[in-house]
């Protein structure tokens, strides 16, 4: 199924997120993990691509195996180090799988390389090329505090336009951590003309100390009120994990009653975040 429809269904989708392993050896304890998250029937499972492609061949394995679990896969496509021949194969791979969601992203840069040297340069251009390539549902990521790159909020949705007029179905933002930026950014978002739907992604904070990184590179900025739970729980690991489940679980509730029917989550590998948040939810998805 197409994520498209699966987010405009007149009910309140949840889905999670999981990424491949670094080397072959792990490869079996992200399978499990996978397995256990599939287990929960979240609406869909989106599948990361790793720094640089690195982990590319993981992330069909573990899309197709979690389709064979009866959950639709989203599989993640990078333009980092990626040639016209190289994502030509790899559509040809999730073709014949039967995987039809693309998540299309820049990435991230690795040390040493610049766009100019690749293919694609912007998401935009590797969305084209895979709209032209066959009938795949195609998302796009978006930023609510703006991309770290951008010069301002305009021309951040100038090119968020850009790449919705060349083929995004959907679109899903960097994690926040304040529903009132999410808001203010979905009206920006319409104002620009952009209709396709907004997935806010949450991640439920269950590591005190790798939060500080993630915000800089993603530029999302702590509120003071979660501030003080890092700081008050971040030495206390389970505390820490209890504590960022139910912030996620209360920003997740309040986007429900806002009227937002679709949230990604950002579990990771955690099938025990990713059952915490579904408990919570419980009577909410009955």
């Amino acid at each position: 199924m197409k994520v498209k429809d699966i987010i405009n269904l007149e009910k309140p989708s949840l889905s999670f997120e999981v990424f491949p392993p670094k080397t072959q050896d792990k490869f079996e304890t992200v399978s499990t993990a996978a397995t256990k998250i599939a287990d929960l029937k979240p609406d869909f499972m989106s599948v990361t691509y790793g720094a640089g492609g690195t982990t590319a061949n993981y992330t069909v394995e573990i899309a197709k195996s979690i389709l064979d679990d009866g959950v639709t896969p989203l599989a993640h496509l990078t333009c980092v180090n990626s040639s016209k021949e190289s994502i030509l194969e790899k559509l040809q791979q999730f073709k014949e799988n039967g995987i039809e969601n693309i998540l299309a992203l820049r990435g991230d840069i690795p040390d040493g390389t610049t766009p100019s040297q690749w293919d694609f340069k912007y998401a935009s251009e590797l969305v084209s090329f895979i709209k032209e390539s066959g009938d795949f549902c195609i998302g796009g990521a978006c930023y609510p505090e703006k991309h770290v790159e951008s010069l301002s909020e305009k021309e951040d949705l100038i090119n968020l336009k850009h790449k919705v007029d060349c083929g995004c179905d959907f679109l899903t933002t960097q994690m926040f951590f304040d529903n009132d930026l999410f808001y203010k950014y979905l009206l920006r978002v319409r104002n620009m003309g952009i209709t396709v739907p907004v997935i806010p992604g949450i991640m439920p904070v269950t590591n005190g100390r790798q939060i500080e990184r993630s915000c800089k590179l993603s530029g999302a900025v702590l509120p003071d009120r979660f501030k003080r739970i890092v700081e008050r729980f971040s030495d206390n690991p389970k505390a820490m994990q209890q504590a960022g489940i139910a912030y996620a679980t209360e920003q997740i509730i309040d986007l429900f009653a806002n009227g937002i029917n679709a949230v990604h989550v950002y579990s990771m590998n955690k099938p025990e975040v990713a059952q915490a948040i579904k408990n919570n939810l419980s009577e909410i998805f009955k």
